[in-house]
């Protein structure tokens, strides 16, 4: 695999690959996923109780996403890049406001604020990307260039900069 060509790309990369391991864990081992989340692991289940059922697809969720993160950053699809900073902000809402309603537990919050400093590490890092694309001094050049090669929108390293 590539290493990332630009600062957002490592923090896709980071991100994917730990969504890969966790996915992982998650299917392999499933217990220990619900114990890192804070979550009871109970003897037995009761009947009806579909926890496992739940973890497995929510595991194999994590693990597909990770690798959708991880070939973002290998094309360099900015654009894709772009996109996960609304959404993983998104996603440090709901999942604060499920530990605040006593929905999750406390512990859980430690997964919000991953996304939310994730988000933030990603928009600071393609801000930082397109001030270096602008100086002319780096290799980001084919930032928008998506999976099959084609420029998605501008094209040029300073449309990279969230807006």
């Amino acid at each position: 695999m590539k290493l990332p060509r630009s600062i957002a790309g490592w923090t896709i990369a980071v991100f994917g690959v730990l969504a890969l391991v966790m996915g992982a864990v998650g299917l392999l081992w499933p217990e220990a996923q619900l114990r890192m989340l804070g979550l009871e692991v109970p003897q037995t289940r009761a009947v009806g109780d579909h926890t496992g059922t739940f973890l497995l697809a929510s595991s194999m969720a994590a693990f597909n996403m990770g690798v959708y993160y991880l070939l973002a950053t290998v094309t360099e699809w900015r654009v894709f890049y772009r996109f996960t900073v609304v959404f993983r902000l998104v996603t440090f809402t709901v999942f604060t406001i499920a530990v605040l309603a006593d929905i999750a537990p406390g512990r859980f919050f430690g997964v919000a604020a991953w996304e939310g400093l994730g988000a933030v590490a990603t928009a600071v890092g393609l801000r930082l990307d397109a001030r270096r694309g602008a100086s002319g001094g780096t290799d980001v050049t084919p930032a928008d260039a998506g999976p099959s090669g084609d420029v998605g929108d501008a094209g040029a390293a300073p449309a990279d900069a969230v807006r």
